[in-house]
């Protein structure tokens, strides 16, 4: 079956239910998030909310994890040449995965095959239903590289776990296991991993077949208030997520990932 919308870093395959499965794939680096796959999931959105053929969406990745995150080679590329003035990066396209998510008016079920992790785990999370694989991880470690947790957890976070709870997760970035992640709210149903694209397709297929604009409003309703906080933290969270790429801390982070050693981020006396 030929690929929906051809985009360079995400397949997409039309079901003959009209379900959508959109396939993180970039399996070798763990889907992490680079430029291309950042205007891939803008784009994404964007097609998705206007293709009429389209009932509900399954978003899943590609081989073992769900998507880690950022890519720490760009990181470190970045870190040698130079961040691009203005972080266009940040606060043009980053604002856009999150605003282009949250128009999307169709139904998305996440099939969280494996790890989700910094901006891995917000695209999971800004779907509506969530399955976790009972063998992967998920959260928010942002902290852990000295940055800011900008492109979705300080917002979505606390709205699905509790304030204190979702501080103390951003502020240490522990990673959930899955029994945690269910536990706390963070997503719907944690399933064997050789059932959760399975599943998340059987509910997506489910929701397809349903009273369509019932569905789709009640979606929009609910969603409301994370509209709102989006449109109110968004900008000031990527301002600070891009102020922190340029400090001490995150040099360290990156370095010590890199040479394979513990970051340092006391001050030296």
């Amino acid at each position: 079956m030929a690929d929906r919308y051809e985009l360079a870093t995400i397949a997409t395959e039309l079901g003959p239910n009209r379900v959508l499965i959109a396939t993180l794939n970039r399996p070798d680096r763990g889907n992490a998030l680079n430029q291309q796959m950042h205007r891939d999931l803008r784009d994404l959105y964007q097609r998705i909310t206007g293709d009429a053929e389209v009932r509900a969406v399954v978003l899943t990745g590609a081989g073992r994890s769900f998507c880690v995150g950022a890519d720490f080679a760009v990181m470190e590329q970045n870190l040698e040449s130079g961040y691009p003035e203005g972080r266009p990066d940040l606060l043009d396209d980053g604002i856009d995965i999150a605003r282009g998510a949250l128009r999307v008016r169709q139904p998305m079920v996440a099939a969280v095959n494996g790890h989700a992790i910094g901006l891995g785990a917000s695209l999971a999370l800004f779907c509506d239903v969530v399955y976790l694989s009972d063998a992967a991880r998920i959260g928010d470690p942002h902290v852990n590289t000295g940055l800011v947790a900008g492109d979705g957890g300080a917002v979505l976070w606390p709205l699905l776990v509790g304030l204190n709870r979702a501080k103390e997760l951003l502020m240490t970035g522990d990673l959930l296991d899955a029994d945690h992640a269910e536990r706390f709210g963070l997503v719907n149903h944690v399933v064997p991993p050789d059932q959760v694209l399975r599943s998340a397709t059987a509910m997506a297929n489910r929701l397809a077949a349903g009273p369509r604009h019932a569905i789709e409003f009640n979606k929009r309703l609910c969603n409301k208030e994370l509209e709102d906080r989006v449109n109110r933290l968004y900008d000031l969270a990527f301002a600070l997520e891009a102020i922190t790429f340029d400090t001490t801390d995150h040099r360290e982070a990156v370095d010590a990932f890199l040479n394979k050693r513990v970051p340092d981020f006391l001050p030296k006396r």
